[in-house]
């Protein structure tokens, strides 16, 4: 299948899909393809998100690597204490730079690694902990 999209014009897209092209329109969470509506839903991957795993506040949560990649800045130390969506480390995969946050508040109880150090997709890279008082 072969998929062309040009936008013609604001919010104006024309799209040729095997040989038979398409207009579509967009307006807000709204697409109109020959007359018939289609509601849509946007999500921006680089967004921070709760998880409901993550939306607990007891216990340990866990960063992993989505990825291989390299460590390209750790953020925080061992001992300090984040917030909720706060930037942990900084990994480089396919030529990206992605910041991985806190999926919740806590102090930081380990970081597996080091700048500029190589992981494998699945490796521990930090542990968030509960607070101390």
């Amino acid at each position: 299948m072969s998929t062309d999209i040009i936008q013609v014009e604001p919010n104006v897209y024309s799209i040729l899909v095997d040989g038979v092209s398409y207009e579509a329109r967009v307006n807000g969470v709204e697409v109109t393809i020959g007359g018939v509506r289609f509601s849509i839903e946007i999500d921006d991957p680089r967004q921070w998100k709760r998880s409901a795993r993550s939306a607990d506040s007891s216990g340990q949560a866990s960063l992993t690597a989505a990825m291989p990649g390299k460590i390209v800045r750790v953020l925080v130390a061992v001992g300090d204490e984040v917030a909720a969506g706060q930037g942990i480390l900084v990994i480089e995969a396919m030529k990206m730079q992605n910041e991985l946050k806190a999926p919740r508040a806590g102090r930081v109880t380990a970081m597996e690694v080091k700048e500029n150090e190589s992981v494998n997709a699945g490796a521990l890279l930090a542990t968030i902990g509960e607070s101390q008082p």
